[in-house]
């Protein structure tokens, strides 16, 4: 694994400034660049090693903290450790700060995280890769088909609410994806139940999309985080194989 090397940044957009994690080979050279949307807990050491260890695959990565317009990152105290208990009182808490980022103010910020990453010295020139976790997959489905010619690559791991009844239901994008997607759902998420596992697949199909949708069995919602109790290592490790063999095949 090379050597990495992160440091604090942040990105203007519209709205203010957003601050972010940003990580990348410590030699310094342009690498290929990767968006990272967090799960609603945000910017914390765990998700800071997972970007470590995509930078040490080769990438820059940048990790914004897309709740910015509440305050710095975290909007609300972590625990070391992610329990049920403490899930469901932080969940409410972040509720409302959740609401605030609607799609239209998401993609206005992924706008400028996109534009700030391509006058990165950092980022090798191009359109950039795209991955979510939780709340972050549909942050990553809508940058897909918002920023077709900016996204080279999007993935998303257990993804809640991809494919709602809504009229701004992240899956109504697939038209205008032009670029390869996966997405690992959780086996166990009352987030995403079947028939919007099934809805999102027809919506890619039918679009044409280059994709590969696959149901973790038995895994739960937020597999991929370990500072949590929803944690599952075997799960994780399919991600980081499905994730990393996305990234080859597209740089």
């Amino acid at each position: 694994m090379t050597a990495v090397q992160g440091t604090s940044v942040g990105i203007r957009t519209g709205d203010g400034t957003a601050d972010a994690y940003l990580t990348h080979p410590a030699d310094g050279g342009p690498r290929p660049a990767v968006l990272f949307y967090t799960d609603a807990f945000g910017p914390r050491p765990r998700l800071r090693a997972m970007a470590d260890r995509l930078a040490g695959a080769g990438y820059t990565v940048l990790v914004p903290h897309v709740f910015y317009r509440s305050g710095p990152a975290p909007v609300a105290e972590l625990p070391e450790f992610i329990d049920d208990a403490s899930r469901g009182r932080l969940l409410r808490r972040l509720m409302p700060v959740m609401r605030r980022l609607t799609p239209e103010r998401a993609m206005r910020d992924a706008g400028a995280y996109l534009r700030w990453l391509a006058g990165c010295p950092a980022v090798a020139g191009g359109p950039v890769a795209v991955t979510g976790y939780c709340m972050g997959a549909a942050l990553s489905l809508r940058t897909a088909g918002t920023y077709p010619d900016r996204v080279a690559a999007a993935a998303g791991f257990h993804g809640g609410r991809l494919a709602t009844n809504a009229p701004d239901s992240p899956h109504l994008v697939a038209g205008r994806i032009t670029t390869e997607v996966y997405f690992g759902h959780a086996d166990q998420d009352h987030s995403l139940p079947e028939e919007q596992i099934e809805r999102l697949e027809r919506a890619l199909t039918d679009a044409g999309v280059r994709h590969r949708c696959e149901v973790y069995a038995g895994a739960p919602h937020g597999y991929t985080q370990s500072d949590t109790a929803a944690y599952d290592e075997e799960a994780d490790e399919r991600h980081w194989a499905a994730l990393l063999g996305l990234l080859a095949r597209t740089f």
